[in-house]
C-alpha cells in the first residue's frame, strides 16, 4: 500500500524535526521574531511565519507558530495555534509577539493591525491571547485590543505600536515594552489583560524596534533591534529599575546575512544562555522570507553581554 505523500509530509511537519542544531534551526517553513520561554523541562519557541513569495516586496505573515525542544537539537512543530483572525478586531499580518506564563496560564502578546471601526481609525495594535497550555488552543483574552494607535501620540506613523515584550518582576509587577521608532512601556495588572497606569515613551540610543526585556542577577536588560552602524543590529541598555534610567551598553550583534531586520529572543536553559534571532539564509530566503537561528550568549563578570558570534553550526545538543 502506498502512503499519500502529502499526508506523510503534513504528519512529519507536525511531529519531530530531527536536526543537528545547525542554523537556521527551523527549515521547513520561514520563521521570524523568535520568543522563547521555559516551562517545566521544555523550551517553547514562539515565532512569526513568513509566507511572502520570492517576488513579494513586503511582509506577508500569516500566523504564529509554536515549537518545542528538550535538547536544543530536536524541535517539534506544534503548528499555528494563533493568527490575526483569532481577534475579531484585527486585520493584516502577524507581527512580532511574545508568550509568557503567569498563574498557570499562558498569555501571548501579539502585534497586528486594527480594523477601522468605532474603536480605532486603524493602525498597529497589541492584543493578548490566553491558553491553559503553552501550545494552545489560544483565544482572545479580552475581546478587544490592549493597545491601539490612538493611545500613543508621540509619533505620527501608524505602525509604532508593534513588537511587545513582557516580563514579571520579582515583586510580581508585570511590565510591557514595545514600539517602532520609540520605545514605550506600561505596567500591567496581575490579570495580564489590563494596563495599570500611564504609558511612558523614551528613546534608547539607536533604537528602532523589537525590544526584549528581562532581569538577570538584579540587573534589567533592554535589548533591541537598532540603527547600529548599519541597520539593523542588536544593541542594549541596562538599568537597576525597570522604569529606568537606562544606561547604553553598545552593539552585541552585527547585521545578519540576507535580511535587513533582526530580532532578539533571550533565554537561560539547562545551564546555558541562548540568543535567538532570525536571518534570511535558507534557500530562496530573504528579508521577507526569514528563518530563526540560535547561538550561545555569554556575560562578563560585571553583567555586560559579550558580542554574539553568529554561526552556521548553531548550538550543541544537550545530552
Amino acid at each position: 500500500m502506498k502512503l499519500n505523500t502529502k499526508i506523510l509530509l503534513a504528519f512529519c511537519c507536525l511531529s519531530m524535526i530531527e536536526i543537528t542544531a545547525q542554523n537556521p534551526i527551523i527549515k521547513h517553513i520561514f520563521t521570524a521574531d523568535p520568543s522563547p520561554i521555559v516551562h517545566k523541562d521544555t523550551l517553547f519557541l514562539y515565532t512569526g511565519h513568513d509566507v511572502a513569495t520570492e517576488a513579494d516586496t513586503n511582509y506577508k505573515m500569516a500566523d504564529w507558530h509554536v515549537f518545542s525542544t528538550t535538547d536544543m537539537a530536536t524541535w517539534k512543530d506544534h503548528g499555528a495555534p494563533l493568527s490575526p483572525s483569532t481577534f475579531s478586531w484585527a486585520t493584516g499580518d502577524a507581527y512580532a509577539a511574545q508568550c509568557i506564563e503567569r498563574n498557570g496560564k499562558f498569555y501571548w502578546f501579539v502585534s497586528t493591525f486594527h480594523k477601522k471601526d468605532a474603536v480605532s481609525g486603524g493602525g498597529a495594535a497589541i492584543g493578548v491571547a490566553v491558553s491553559d497550555t503553552p501550545t494552545g488552543p489560544f483565544k482572545d483574552a479580552i475581546g478587544k485590543a490592549l493597545v491601539i494607535n490612538e493611545m500613543t501620540k508621540d509619533l505620527p506613523h501608524a505602525w509604532d505600536d508593534i513588537d511587545p515584550t513582557v516580563f514579571v518582576d520579582d515583586d510580581g509587577q508585570a511590565y510591557m515594552f514595545w514600539g517602532n521608532g520609540s520605545c514605550k512601556w506600561v505596567k500591567l495588572k496581575e490579570n495580564m489583560t489590563e494596563i495599570d497606569g500611564p504609558i511612558t515613551t523614551f528613546n534608547p540610543k539607536n533604537y528602532i524596534e523589537g525590544p526584549w526585556v528581562y532581569k538577570r542577577k538584579g540587573l534589567y536588560y533592554l535589548v533591541y533591534a537598532s540603527a547600529g552602524t548599519k541597520p539593523e543590529m542588536i544593541e542594549y541598555c541596562t538599568a537597576t529599575n525597570p522604569a529606568g534610567p537606562w544606561t547604553y551598553q553598545g552593539i552585541i550583534q552585527e547585521n545578519v546575512p540576507n535580511s535587513f531586520t533582526t530580532h532578539p529572543g533571550i533565554i537561560d536553559y539547562k545551564g546555558k544562555s541562548y540568543f535567538f534571532y532570525h536571518n534570511g539564509t535558507l534557500p530562496t530566503g530573504g528579508s521577507y522570507r526569514r528563518s530563526v537561528c540560535v547561538d550561545y550568549m555569554y556575560y562578563n563578570e560585571d553583567g555586560t553581554i559579550q558580542k554574539i558570534v553568529q554561526t552556521t553550526e548553531g548550538v550543541k545538543a544537550i545530552k
